[in-house]
């Protein structure tokens, strides 16, 4: 899931979940634009809810001149890290939360430091994570036990 707010930032954020997942392997990786970051958390409860392994949520929050940054940027992380907790479904948080746009785009920018592919490698980790927890447990680590195991392969990152 990926925010079309401060579209230059998040296009950094979303080439390097792209890269980052491509290098994990992952089988099959669907895109889907959302307005803001605001919106991120029921997009990526969609996604968890319709049965992908991990959900990959990137933005970029930009401080401005009045309050509004704070209530966004705390409902979007509070809400991502909701949607993981209710669904046992990871979900990487790759939204920025920075004071000016050239912060955002030094942690948007190719290479290493990228803050998107950081998101995409933990929320693969966490999906082999709650694997081994299942598999010594036999059941989802997560939340009561649930009548379905998961099945596939499948990363959502963020829009067509």
């Amino acid at each position: 899931m990926y925010a079309d707010f401060n579209p230059r930032v998040v296009e950094g954020l979303l080439a390097g979940a792209r890269a980052a997942l491509g290098e994990m392997g992952a089988e099959e990786v669907r895109q889907e634009k959302v307005p803001g970051a605001f919106e991120l958390p029921l997009a990526a409860k969609a996604a968890a809810i319709a049965g992908y392994d991990a959900v990959v949520a990137l933005g970029a929050v930009i401080r401005g001149q009045t309050d509004h940054y704070a209530h966004i940027a705390r409902q979007a992380a509070s809400g991502l890290a909701s949607v993981a907790l209710e669904t046992g479904v990871p979900v990487g948080f790759g939204v920025l939360t920075v004071a000016d746009e050239s912060q955002a785009l030094a942690r948007s920018a190719p290479g290493p430091e990228n803050k998107g592919a950081e998101a995409a490698r933990a929320a693969v980790a966490m999906v082999h994570v709650l694997e081994r927890l299942r598999a010594t447990e036999g059941r989802d680590a997560t939340k009561a036990p649930s009548p379905q195991p998961r099945s596939g392969r499948r990363a959502r990152v963020g829009a067509r």
